[in-house]
């Protein structure tokens, strides 16, 4: 008999400025830790107003944690303290690990409007002060898989069926799928057991797949429990585009202020003091 994991809690995401004035939706961020272990946080920056996005993301620090930028319209320019700079085009990931301290920016392009997505994944104790890296994955590097004439899979991070993400070594071990599904159409993801999950609904709407009724709409984070069993599910009557994310919980203690998150109050103390005595970058 299969088994199917259950959505524990359904959650809206909520209007927010962030940067130097971008207008965003967060799914989920400080108040609901430990809940999505290892992720701490997703935000969707889409906005069709250049305004509510140009203002970008300008120089601030990270410590302890990933960033995950997936671009599906416009384009974000970057560049960093330690020499890295280039740009996130329609399609590309980027995955950077902050390791010890990086300062960087993030800057929205474009006037014709801009689709983007963040995700914050944390680094394990073990991992925290290692040296920062990137990982920039462009479009032509993810596989597109067509589930017959149903539904379109990209495989980010992890793996779904004989597929492997381009995005290696993350200690996570996450997975990260973009997926459209036609009208009415069901699709099953496996999940490792333990693993939290959760899905943003991008556009669309989404049912389980056992349930006739659609009832997730456009902007809702669906949040699966850790039983054993896959995630289910099935597209209204519109279809749908959705991100699924799923990782191995951390379960070590957090100590979480703006954009760094350590153990220990006294690591996060001692990173603030970093950056005030400009001695934050550790690694170069």
């Amino acid at each position: 008999m299969f088994k199917y994991k259950k959505i524990v809690e359904v959650l809206n995401a909520r209007t927010t400025l962030e940067g130097a004035g971008v207008h965003l939706h967060r799914g989920f961020g400080q108040p609901q830790i430990p809940k999505f272990d290892p992720f701490l946080l997703f935000d969707d920056f889409s906005a069709q107003e250049p305004a509510d996005y140009l203002a970008g993301f300008p120089w601030h620090p990270h410590r302890g944690i990933e960033t995950v930028t997936y671009v599906l319209k416009g384009k974000v320019n970057h560049k960093d303290s330690i020499g890295n700079s280039g740009q996130i085009a329609v399609g590309d990931v980027q995955w950077m690990s902050a390791g010890s301290g990086i300062l960087h920016e993030e800057m929205p392009q474009g006037t014709s409007g801009m689709v983007g997505f963040q995700l914050w994944v944390n680094l394990p104790k073990n991992k925290k002060m290692s040296k920062p890296n990137y990982q920039d994955i462009k479009k032509k590097d993810i596989s597109e898989v067509s589930l017959g004439s149903y539904a379109t899979v990209r495989t980010i991070a992890g793996n779904f069926g004989d597929i492997n993400g381009p995005v290696k070594d993350i200690a996570a071990a996450p997975m990260y799928l973009d997926i459209e599904l036609v009208n009415g159409k069901d699709v099953i993801i496996p999940i490792p057991s333990t693993y939290n999950s959760f899905v943003y609904i991008i556009d669309g709407n989404l049912g389980l797949g056992f349930d006739e009724e659609i009832v997730y709409q456009k902007g809702n984070i669906l949040h699966f429990d850790k039983s054993d069993g896959d995630i289910f599910l099935k597209a209204g009557s519109t279809g749908a585009r959705f991100l699924l994310a799923s990782g191995k919980p951390l379960n070590e203690t957090i100590a979480w202020k703006g954009p760094i998150v350590m153990n220990t109050e006294e690591e996060l103390n001692r990173a603030w003091q970093d950056l005030e005595d400009n001695t934050f970058i550790k690694n170069k």
